[in-house]
């Protein structure tokens, strides 16, 4: 089988974006440097050297610094995005100053042609992309608003924080108030037409099937835990499901986040997903879990595993987990695609390196038999789109 037919094959396929920070008013990059400057970009750039405060720098010592740093970090998966974005975006080749220049000239312009973010989004057959915040959710110039997910990590955490350190008399309480403010919350996004919601989720010791008393729960975390069986009941009184992004923690300095790979983190919810027949998306950021969210799916009809997050973007972790949902799980429990971009140009980078790596992994699969070709382009048609769309009722997906 020649690999660059099933590659063709991939870049027709339709693409819903399972994760973005667009929004909707902004979606094209403003310059040059909203673009070289995304985060994920620019950490692998300062490994290269480049300057932390290269935003403070004159342009032409930052364009200096950036061709630098970008012709020492080649090697990385952000950079192969980014090539792609300047050449095939913009057609440009980044390879000194004064081509950054003419980057940045270039970037402006068509940030004002009408319908660009619209053929950006084109190019690689993305149908949807998601946001979690409701004033991020009309895509100007698009042909369809972004499908919305309210994100509930803003207020959790303060629910269950003001209610462990309650005296008894006053604990009951609160946690009533939480309960009806959770209630309101959920029936907002119901009205709304939300079919989900998302949070991520700090640290925790509790877990979900042990029986907490509210009278005798004395951490934080197994109050928090107690509130995620009143968000479950209520999405399932609603028929909206429950979005969870793991794997990134803050607690171990005063600015970096890092994935920690706890082997407890995903069991640690199966009291969830057994007491409740509500979807659940697990979406991890640390390698070793993705495991854990594939077994998680094989044991719960209801568990179904998104896309690859934060320190999951690169192509070892893509292509080890490709090979666990593929062994283990039908390709309708999965979604493949997170993209966390916040302009719609790094939308297109990152989908193109996954249509790239999933096209190389699938034609490995049918070189050894695994699948056939058929096989192989529905499996992608699920994890690319279909998984998604009918999770998030957008399509009825069989």
């Amino acid at each position: 089988m020649n690999p660059s037919s099933l590659l063709e094959e991939m870049m027709r396929l339709p693409v819903i974006d399972t994760h973005t920070h667009l929004i909707g008013d902004k979606l094209c990059a403003a310059d040059f440097w909203e673009i070289a400057d995304y985060f994920w970009f620019n950490q692998e750039l300062q490994t290269a050297g480049y300057p932390a405060d290269a935003a403070q720098m004159p342009f032409q010592e930052r364009a200096e610094a950036f061709v630098r740093a970008y012709k020492a970090s080649r090697n990385t998966m952000m950079n192969r995005a980014f090539t792609a974005i300047m050449g095939d975006l913009y057609g440009i080749a980044i390879d000194d100053a004064a081509s950054v220049l003419q980057a940045d000239e270039v970037v402006r312009r068509q940030r004002s042609t009408p319908g660009w973010a619209q053929s950006v989004a084109d190019r690689l057959h993305v149908q949807r992309f998601v946001v979690n915040r409701p004033e991020h959710a009309g895509f100007e110039g698009m042909r369809e608003d972004a499908l919305l997910l309210p994100r509930i990590d803003g207020w959790l955490p303060g629910l269950a924080a003001g209610i462990a350190p309650s005296a008894d008399a006053e604990r009951q309480d609160r946690f009533e108030q939480a309960k009806s403010f959770i209630s309101e919350q959920l029936q907002s996004y119901h009205e709304m037409g939300c079919p989900g919601i998302m949070t991520t989720l700090p640290h925790y010791e509790a877990a979900a099937h042990e029986d907490y008393k509210l009278e005798t729960a004395a951490r934080t975390d197994e109050i928090m835990m107690l509130l995620l069986h009143e968000i479950c009941s209520g999405l399932q009184e609603r028929g909206m499901f429950l979005q969870l992004f793991l794997g990134v923690e803050r607690r171990w300095g005063s600015t970096s986040a890092a994935p920690v790979n706890d082997p407890l983190r995903i069991v640690k919810l199966y009291g969830l997903f057994e007491r409740y027949a509500i979807p659940f998306e697990l979406v991890v950021a640390s390698e070793l879990n993705n495991l854990d969210v594939v077994q998680a799916a094989w044991n719960f009809a209801n568990v179904h595993v998104g896309g690859m997050w934060w320190y999951n973007f690169r192509a070892s972790t893509y292509k080890q987990s490709m090979q666990y949902r593929l062994e283990a799980i039908s390709a309708l429990k999965s979604s493949l695609i997170v993209s966390d971009a916040r302009c719609i140009e790094w939308t297109y980078g990152k989908l193109l390196v996954v249509k790239q790596l999933l096209a190389h992994f699938l034609d490995e699969q049918v070189r050894e038999g695994w699948l056939t070709r058929d096989d192989a382009l529905a499996v992608a048609a699920q994890w690319l789109h279909g998984s998604a769309a009918k999770r998030y009722g957008l399509a009825d997906v069989i």
